[in-house]
């Protein structure tokens, strides 16, 4: 197998995880995973980041095809998650005289992590390492998503090195780069690997976002999918837009429903939406919905409807455990809309107005409150939300 060579002298020696069905234990992985990893060959060898260690043996064949019996002078560590640093022992053990390079916060989890103390060289920011003809420099990206993180710059192949930011979910398929790949799919995997992983996380990156743009760059080379260079510009883009929390035009409809009843308002609403010309509409009946994708389309969009029945005097638990996802990933603003129902003791739509006033969202219209079952009674109530939905999306020149 042919590795492929980015530029001269820096390779991609990284894997696909097809096997893995939860990122983190917790996010599905529909189309697989990829973790990175990259050579950069000069007088000297710098490997920068490592894969997941059930991959070592594909992971080492790699390195092996790329500079066969060389050793490897350094090792750069962007980032320490696991996925990209368990194979830090057993790379130790090949190239036992390799050197690790990190920040002094990396370096005290590498020990953490590893116990691996000595042969470290702690660097910091603006810091740089000579390979021969080529230089590594290191910009701390602390928070982006771990307080270690940081991007390595190579300047004469124009090149960034940037852990798990601009990343993706989603496994690459036969090439490396963003023009050899179908990238259709992985757009929406960006935002959703960002909305689950990096989303509380917007003033750092906000703050990496302008060191970043200081660079010449033309290469960006992410932990997790493709090498972006035809689509740089739209990636940083896509991350600063995300980043600042702006959502897009659309409606997300995120209910649940024990009986149908709930279901039976959600349905009113959105056909009421529209009518009104709001696109586009994205429901969820979150009892069977992947709360990933939610999220994703949560901070896609820049309008939340949410419905729920009363619970034990509570939200219904899926609506619940969504609420505190979205909470703690402080989105500052979205147009909101809530709906609930009960049948003798009224808790939903309290809780849903607590939810809008903890976050300091504006609702754009009373909640709409179903006693007992759906029926006619309750279709001018749905009409009326969904005029001051569409009104208000309108008003915020996204109704076009």
């Amino acid at each position: 197998m042919r590795i492929t060579e980015i530029k001269p002298g820096i390779h991609y020696v990284g894997v696909n995880d097809r096997v893995k069905t939860r990122f983190e234990a917790l996010w599905s992985l529909p189309f697989g995973v990829s973790y990175n990893s990259y050579l950069v060959a000069d007088e000297k060898v710098a490997l920068i980041d490592t894969v997941e260690e059930g991959f070592g043996s594909r992971f080492f064949h790699n390195i092996h095809e790329a500079i066969g019996d060389r050793k490897i002078d350094y090792l750069v560590v962007n980032h320490m998650e696991p996925d990209h640093s368990s194979s830090i022992s057993a790379l130790k053990r090949l190239y036992p005289e390799i050197k690790i390079v990190g920040n002094a916060k990396t370096l005290q989890m590498i020990g953490g992590y590893y116990g691996i103390e000595a042969d470290t060289v702690e660097i910091r920011e603006g810091e740089s390492l000579s390979l021969g003809n080529r230089t590594l420099t290191f910009y701390m990206a602390p928070m982006v998503h771990w307080p270690e993180t940081m991007v390595t710059y190579c300047p004469e192949q124009k090149t960034l090195f940037t852990g798990d930011a601009f990343g993706t979910f989603g496994a690459l398929d036969g090439g490396i780069l963003d023009r050899q790949l179908e990238l259709g799919h992985f757009w929406d995997e960006m935002i959703r690997y960002y909305a689950c992983i990096v989303g509380k996380y917007g003033v750092p990156v906000q703050k990496a976002l302008q060191k970043i743009r200081t660079l010449e760059i033309e290469t960006i080379c992410s932990t997790h999918g493709p090498v972006w260079e035809e689509e740089k510009e739209r990636v940083i883009a896509l991350y600063d837009r995300l980043s600042r929390y702006q959502g897009e035009p659309g409606a997300v409809i995120a209910y649940g429903s024990m009986y149908g009843n709930t279901e039976q308002m959600a349905e009113h609403i959105a056909r009421n939406l529209a009518e009104r010309g709001v696109r586009p509409i994205r429901m969820y009946n979150l009892s069977s919905a992947d709360p990933s994708v939610v999220l994703r389309d949560v901070f896609k969009y820049d309008t939340l409807v949410v419905g729920s029945p009363t619970y034990n005097g509570d939200l219904f638990p899926e609506v619940e455990a969504l609420l505190r996802k979205i909470e703690a990933r402080g989105i500052p603003q979205r147009t909101f809309a809530a709906f609930g129902s009960f049948t003798w003791a009224s808790a939903a739509v309290k809780h849903l107005r607590e939810f809008a006033e903890k976050l300091k969202w504006t609702m754009c219209c009373e909640p709409l409150e179903m006693k007992q079952g759906f029926d006619g009674r309750y279709d001018d109530a749905c009409d009326r939300l969904a005029d001051a939905v569409a009104a208000r999306w309108s008003d915020c020149g996204t109704g076009n």
